[in-house]
């Protein structure tokens, strides 16, 4: 399966390729970065670090997307419509791990997508995506006598605030509690903001060092708490979702898929 990652110079971009190379089913045949990014003409192996494998980054998506089978986006939401939009016209699949999108972009990138083969996930680790089961059985069976509040860590570097994988986290709980999180979800506490409301969803964001990724959910009432929590080691968790999710997705007809199809852990509401 011949596979292209799109932010092929990032910091998830290198694994992906470093694990999509060694996968036995997998072939990488095209990596894309931004105009103007010091590490175009760079080997992409070499720049994931398992030596020279004859490709070469590149801002050329048309090139990239006519010669892959699937595309893995791990890019900036701006660069994932734009790829979407090029797999779509050339009926080519791709996977989207890009997180930070507005509601409107996160629309059209969900309209776009339904055309072609279509996966977007804020985060593709078994281990996160088997939390989100966790918490919506946990908030269905706690109701509303419990506050939930959910805190993330991230390496000083990322740019989106809270993580999507936060944001999903909160998304979960608000549909098993029945609230609106647009009117719910409270971003962040400072001064006098008087006593939290029953019907909050806290989500908190922390960034420091290199922390991969850290989310604690905690459900709390008067006398006890439940914490539910997730710890990526290294992003090698979420590259090796992101290849399986690829290699599941090219067999697939097209529509909008997400990692709980690609794992089984989808529950019918």
């Amino acid at each position: 399966m011949k596979i292209a990652v799109s932010g092929a110079a990032g910091r998830m971009g290198r694994r992906i390729v470093a694990i999509a190379h060694e996968h036995s089913d997998a072939e990488i045949s095209g990596a894309l970065e931004s105009a103007g990014n010091a590490t175009l003409g760079r080997d992409a192996g070499e720049l994931a670090g398992i030596g020279a494998i004859g490709v070469t980054v590149t801002d050329d998506v048309a090139a990239v997307v006519s010669g892959c089978d699937v595309l893995i986006d791990f890019s900036m939401p701006e660069a994932s419509l734009e790829h979407t939009n090029a797999a779509a016209s050339a009926g080519k699949a791709i996977v989207v791990g890009t997180t930070g999108f507005s509601p409107a972009q996160k629309e059209e990138i969900l309209r776009v997508g339904q055309s072609t083969r279509f996966l977007m996930a804020p985060n593709m680790s078994m281990g996160v995506n088997l939390l989100f089961v966790l918490v919506d059985r946990v908030a269905r069976a706690l109701g509303d006598g419990y506050d939930v509040e959910i805190v993330e860590s991230h390496h000083r570097m990322k740019k989106d605030s809270p993580s999507g994988t936060a944001v999903k986290l909160a998304e979960v709980i608000a549909q098993a509690l029945g609230r609106d999180l647009s009117t719910a979800g409270v971003y962040g506490r400072k001064g006098m903001v008087g006593e939290r409301s029953p019907q909050e969803i806290g989500v908190m964001a922390l960034r420091g060092g290199d922390i991969v990724g850290e989310h604690m959910v905690m459900f709390v009432t008067n006398g006890e708490r439940v914490e539910l929590i997730h710890r990526a080691h290294s992003r090698d968790a979420l590259a090796t979702g992101a290849v399986q999710a690829a290699l599941w997705l090219v067999s697939r007809p097209t529509g909008v898929y997400d990692m709980q199809d690609v794992l089984g852990l989808k529950v019918e509401k």
